[in-house]
């Protein structure tokens, strides 16, 4: 993801999470640290064959600790494996930024999601009440010790990908 996909994601967030959805200035200054030697961030977005942008994920890394701060997929693009490619790209990132555990919330409410997080080995570790807001939804936290074991041994990807170093 880049500074110029900022616009065309921020439409997608809307339309997918139109009450908690990110700002612009989160999406800044998450991709400002995405770049360059000291990059502890990791953001892709995937396109259809039209350019239009169709997903998109970003992880950020802390010693050896990952987050999945963000994925999502246009709905027109559900089941179609489109979140399970971006999940494998962000495991393949936290491996390379040489992470032992990766960590994500996800609403409780959304359970295509947390099968999709399942099958790649994230379990349940607890929750955290009222994580979403203004809506006040919880979030079950997930964890998945070893992202590189994860990973299916070949994968392809969809997403337009950029070296973080």
């Amino acid at each position: 993801m880049r500074w110029w996909d900022i616009e065309p994601v921020l439409e997608l967030e809307h339309e997918l999470f139109p009450e908690d959805a990110w700002s612009a200035g989160m999406f800044w200054s998450e991709l400002a640290h995405a770049r360059g030697p000291q990059a502890t961030r990791r953001y892709v977005v995937a396109e259809d064959a039209a350019g239009r942008i169709v997903g998109y994920a970003g992880l950020g890394a802390a010693g050896d600790l990952a987050d999945v701060q963000t994925i999502a997929a246009a709905r027109d693009q559900w089941g179609t494996g489109l979140g399970a490619r971006l999940l494998t790209d962000l495991l393949r990132a936290a491996t390379a930024f040489e992470c032992a555990e990766v960590l994500l919330e996800v609403r409780v409410d959304n359970t295509r999601a947390q099968k999709l997080y399942e099958r790649f080995g994230f379990e349940p570790i607890g929750f955290r009440r009222g994580y979403y807001q203004p809506g006040n939804v919880d979030a079950l936290v997930m964890r998945l010790s070893d992202p590189a074991t994860s990973l299916p041994p070949t994968f392809q990807h969809a997403v337009r990908s950029e070296t973080h170093g």
